[in-house]
Parts: C-alpha cells; structure tokens; sequence
C-alpha cells in the first residue's frame, strides 16, 4: 500500500507541468472572451493566456506554488496528527484525500476550482509521504531489511512518473480518437489525465482493513508512554540542528527539480524538431476530420491538434527523466546498505548534480534549436533524474532514523513539507518569474532554471556538512 501512495505521489505532483498549458487554454477561454467583449483587440487578448503572457505566468505561478504552499501547512498539521492518531488511519485518509481530489479537479470548470483541487490533491500527497515513511520506519525491526523496504518502496516513486508520463500519452490518444465520454461537450486530454489520479483509492478500499498499525506506536500508545508531540520540541536543544539541516536540505533537493527539471515541458514545447513534427501530424489528423466530419478545421482547431501532438511528443522525453529517477532510487537503496556514513551516501548523487544539473540546462537552451539533439537530451534527462530523485529516496531512509517515534511524523513532516514543498518547490516560482516574457522564450526557461537549479544544489551540498549521522536506536526511541 505504501508502494502504491509513493507511486501515486509523485504521480501527482508531475502531472501538473504535463497538464497545465492545455488546462490554462481551456479554462480561460470565457476569460478572453469577456476582454474581447470589453473592446481589447483578439490578439492582445490571447496574448495575455499564451506561455510566457501576463496571465499565464501569473496562473503558471499560482498553480505550481500555492498548491505546495497550503499543502506544505496542512501537511505539517498531518504529521502531527499521524503521531497523536497513528501511521494508518492518517494514510488511508491522505490517500483517499489525493485521489478523489484529482478526480474532481479533471471536472473544474474555472482555474480557481483547478487551484482549490490541486491544494487538496497536494495536501493529501505531503501527508502520504510522511505517514508512510514512518509506518514503513516501524514495521521492521532488523535495519538492513528496513533500509531496503523503505528505498524500495520509494522507487515506486519513479513507477508513479512513468506511469503519468504513459497516462497522458494514452490520454491524448483517447482524446484524439473520441474513446471515452465528452466532458462538459469536449474531449480534453488533460482533464481525463487528471481523472486518472483516482486510481489509488481502488486498491486500498480493498487492502485497508488488513493494513496492520505500527507496533512500535501501537505499544506505546496501549501503555501510556507515548508522548504528545509538540512541534516547539522539534526546535529544542537537541534537536534544533537536525530539523533546521534536514529541512534546508529537503528544500535543496527539491529545489533542483522544481527549478529546472520539472520546467522541462515548458522548454521542450520550443524544440524545432518537436515543433515540426507536431505540426506535420496535425497536417495529417486534420485530413482525416475533414474527410470524416465534411467541414473545414479552422487555423485555431488546426494550432490546438498541433499543442496536442506537442504535448505528447514531450511527454516521451520526459518520460526518461522518470525512468533515469528509477534506477537513481535502486541504486540509492542498494548502496544504503554497504555504506554507513550518510553524509558519504548523500555526496555520491549531490556532489554530480551540482555540476551536471545546471550545464545540462544551459546545454538544452542552445539545443532546442538543433534538430539531431533530442537524443542527448533525453541521456542528459536521464542522467539528471538519476542524480535528483536518488536524493528523495534519500531523505525518506534518513529522517525517520533522526527524530525520536513520538516525534517522528511531525519531524518528517516539517523537513519534508516546509523545506521540500514549500521552500523547495520555490525554485519553480522563481523560474517562471524571471523567465517570463513575450514572446515566450523556451531558452530563457531553460537558463534561468540552470541557475536556480544550481543555487539549490550549491546550497545542500554545503549544508551537507553539517548534516547529523543518525543514531541507530533513534528508530526505537
């Protein structure tokens, strides 16, 4: 079950930058619409929804950071609750949370009903995170087997975006060919992308009630031992560094993602060979409506098939990202075992990524404009994603070993949800904010993100030296 949270997590949470330019479209059309209605001429009016216009960059914005903003609080609230009411009951309810949550959003009618679902949805995923981590934490006894149940259980992690990189490939298939149900009249391969969200309620209403609790907690707990968590004693004496480093570096590592990786959509919709090949196919899919439905398309159908086709073709780049984040996790789990030292694991992803995540960003910039580079594109995605999400998993085998089992979901919950959602997933804000402009320049997105990238990575890897080695017995505490 945790396997299936992790997966669906980070399924989640790369679905927006999948989604978010086609959502924006279609959910401010009645927007333009009303400027055109006020007098402003067409043009300008579609300018201001367009990538890298006003209003996009302003939604862009709010849909990548209030979502990590409001869950990052509720997230923390989370992580309390999982001390005080257990590892169980608040992960079945963070999952069921997220997953009806997407479900409603791919039926939102206006961006502020896509905004108030997606801070659910991620509400529901920095919850999951921390209950399940914990839970995992205390299930197992014998420390080998439980660094290898929770690096392996977070590799399902890099499943969960490979997966929402296939489900919008098969959602704009679906789309094209009018193989599921109109919604609101429309076949929209965002919308179903986001219904898809819903699939990791299916297996847990079944699996739910045979979920044992955590023994650890549970004993604790029946004896009266178990001691209220309180967030102000994560600031204590003894504990003061250990939340202050392991939160700034969660943020850093998020921070490299969100800064550049997660923007590689919107650099990827600029490639000339993306660009070109997507035109030719909606060249071709236009043929077959014409012959089929006896009218014209007109040059807007003909541009949305053609965003279409682009969306698709980006989402198999992307994709190697995900599985390059899969093999970085088992490789993570693999050395978890035969190194001791955490700091020494840590290095061996940091250290690469500092280096490689922003040439590679700089890199792409230039590349977009040359046809025969989606190939090494794809390597470098690869490689990046290695580098970066192997730090994920990380964070998930450490932090349970560094605060004590009363205090465990509160602990995981402020370094994972203040520093990763929150000052973390910043780096996306900060790249969108400064690589805004008109027209949209993908290049642009591209080195901005290079250099926030690199700051957060500059950022953890000098903080790495502070980092505490945890304790052993911490587990038991």
């Amino acid at each position: 079950m945790a396997a299936i949270g992790f997966a669906f997590d980070i399924y989640e949470l790369l679905m927006l930058p999948l989604i978010i330019k086609p959502a924006i479209a279609a959910l401010s059309a009645e927007d333009v619409k009303l400027l055109i209605e006020g007098g402003m001429p067409a043009a300008e009016a579609n300018a201001l929804w367009l990538p890298g216009g006003e209003n996009y960059t302003m939604w862009a914005r709010r849909l990548f950071f209030i979502p990590a903003l409001v869950g990052g609080i509720f997230g923390l609230l989370g992580g309390y609750l999982t001390d005080l009411l257990g590892r169980r009951r608040v992960l079945t309810g963070s999952i069921l949370l997220y997953a009806f949550a997407a479900l409603a959003a791919g039926f939102s009618t206006d961006l502020y009903q896509l905004l108030f679902f997606r801070c659910l949805v991620f509400i529901g995923v920095c919850v999951e995170f921390v209950a399940a981590v914990a839970w995992l934490a205390e299930l197992f006894d014998e420390p080998k087997q439980r660094e290898r149940v929770l690096g392996y259980t977070q590799a399902f992690s890099s499943v969960g975006g490979l997966m929402v990189g296939s489900a919008n490939v098969i959602a704009a298939w679906l789309a094209q060919n009018q193989s599921v149900p109109a919604i609101y009249g429309m076949h929209e391969a965002w919308r179903y992308t986001l219904i898809s969200g819903v699939i990791p309620a299916l297996p847990l209403i079944i699996i739910r009630p045979f979920l044992p609790e955590s023994p650890k907690w549970q004993q604790k707990k029946t004896a009266g031992q178990l001691r209220r968590p309180s967030i102000l004693e994560l600031f204590s004496p003894s504990l003061v560094k250990t939340t202050v480093v392991t939160t700034l570096m969660f943020a850093a590592s998020y921070g490299i993602a969100f800064g550049a990786i997660q923007q590689l959509p919107q650099i990827l919709n600029g490639h000339v060979s993306i660009v070109k090949e997507s035109e030719a196919q909606a060249s071709e899919r236009a043929k077959v409506i014409e012959e089929r439905d006896s009218k014209k398309v007109t040059p807007g159908q003909l541009k949305g098939i053609a965003a279409s086709f682009r969306d698709e073709e980006v989402a198999k780049v992307t994709i190697w990202q995900e599985i390059g984040g899969l093999f970085g996790r088992f490789a993570l789990a693999a050395l978890a075992l035969v190194i001791i030292s955490r700091r020494s694991l840590l290095r061996i992803f940091q250290i690469p990524a500092l280096i490689f995540v922003p040439l590679l960003f700089y890199w792409i910039s230039t590349a977009i404009k040359q046809e025969d580079s989606l190939l090494l594109i794809k390597l470098g995605v690869f490689a990046a994603g290695f580098l970066v999400v192997a730090q994920f998993s990380f964070w998930g085998n450490y932090i349970p070993r560094v605060f004590p089992l009363h205090l465990r979901g509160t602990g995981e919950s402020f370094a994972a949800n203040i520093g990763g959602r929150i000052i973390g997933t910043a780096a996306a804000w900060l790249t969108l904010t400064f690589a805004a402009s008109k027209p949209p320049d993908p290049a642009k997105v591209a080195i901005v993100g290079a250099i926030v990238a690199g700051g957060y990575a500059l950022v953890g890897t000098i903080l790495c030296f502070f980092l505490p080695e945890p304790s052993e017995t911490m587990v038991d505490e």
